[in-house]
């Protein structure tokens, strides 16, 4: 038996609100999952397991039945979704009610469901989410029927507030497979539990590699034999790079720094940047402007100021700044710490001194 396993897809969601590629990221959802059936129709898995969260928000009656008409491009494939927390089945959802295609099916309820595929002699349990959030332990004690068979659960949360879980005692419960959902990032918590993470990352956070589950289940008796592999399908990766500077480094100098290194990365990915090291005094880096080198959705200047404290206390030892030069000289605190005081005191002291 061969499955395809994906969770927390979020059509709907617009990564990087506001910016100018922001309508780019929420087509790339979509362009993405569309992918992931283009996947299914060629590679014909016997499984599509969706471990929750495939819309962002409710999904409006046009939008299931646009998701629906790919499942049913794929009819020898069996699709299993659960709803998660960002999907949930509210009393007004549209997903109730609605009649999905022969090939798929929809688990609707908080309890503990199954469907029982005879031809690949695969069951599949799980539950949905039918509130915002659920507080309790709903998987305590949730144990396969039937021994013999392929069995899986699919499964959204595992943390408190979102259907928590006892993860040793459920990899021991007997499951062949745990489709898990709901963190982003790809997590193996053992052999048989997986989550695969979001098919495209969704803010500055999910950085490294995106994508889906593919994976195969043989089984003799009651013994099984598991292959899954990871295998990448994001469109972008967010980065989150360090850059040095020195006191020759100029805003024409740092602009340059920061194209290659988007160069590098590729420029169709998005990049939040942190600049270190010891500056001219005299500069200001324009974090605004050199955004608009790339794709950046954030710049954080750390750099400290490259103060030569010998030569500013000989021409200015009769003033204040030559008085707090000498005072926090005679400190005997540690000497980066006197180093940041003097750094952060003399930055003020000429502040006011403008």
């Amino acid at each position: 038996m061969r499955f395809i396993h994906i969770a927390d897809v979020h059509l709907g969601a617009e990564p990087d609100k506001g910016f100018p590629w922001a309508q780019e990221r929420k087509e790339s959802i979509y362009e993405t999952f569309r992918g992931i059936i283009e996947k299914c129709r060629s590679e014909r898995p016997d499984l599509l397991l969706i471990a929750g969260d495939l819309f962002h928000k409710q999904p409006l009656v046009r939008e299931l039945k646009e998701v629906d008409s790919l499942f049913a491009s794929i009819p020898g494939v069996r699709v299993v979704i659960i709803a998660g927390n960002h999907d949930y089945i509210s009393g007004i959802s549209n997903y109730n009610g609605f009649e999905w295609s022969d090939n798929v099916t929809f688990f609707r309820t908080e309890q503990t469901e199954s469907v029982y595929f005879e031809d690949i002699n695969t069951e599949v349990y799980g539950l949905s989410f039918c509130h915002r959030q659920i507080h309790e332990a709903l998987l305590d004690g949730v144990r396969p029927q039937h021994p013999d068979r392929i069995n899986i659960l699919l499964m959204h949360g595992g943390e408190p507030g979102n259907l928590p879980v006892d993860r040793k005692r459920l990899c021991a419960a007997g499951f062949d497979y745990i489709a898990c959902g709901h963190i982003h990032v790809p997590l193996e918590v053992s052999e048989r539990m997986r989550y695969p993470g979001s098919p495209e990352p969704q803010e500055r956070n999910d950085t490294g590699g995106r994508g889906y589950i593919a994976g195969s289940i043989e089984k003799s008796g009651n013994e099984s034999l598991l292959s899954a592999e990871f295998r990448e399908c994001a469109s972008v990766q967010y980065f989150k790079e360090e850059l040095t500077v020195g006191p020759d480094t100029t805003n024409f100098i740092l602009g340059a720094m920061i194209r290659d290194r988007i160069a590098e990365k590729g420029d169709s990915n998005i990049f939040s940047f942190t600049i270190l090291g010891r500056r001219d005094p005299d500069i200001e880096f324009d974090t605004e402007s050199l955004m608009k080198e790339g794709r950046i959705v954030e710049i954080s200047d750390e750099t400290e100021p490259d103060y030569d404290f010998d030569r500013l206390y000989i021409e200015n030892r009769d003033n204040i700044i030559g008085k707090f030069i000498e005072k926090m000289r005679a400190e005997t605190a540690d000497e980066e710490l006197r180093r940041k005081a003097l750094d952060y005191g003399i930055t003020a002291l000429f502040r006011e001194k403008k």
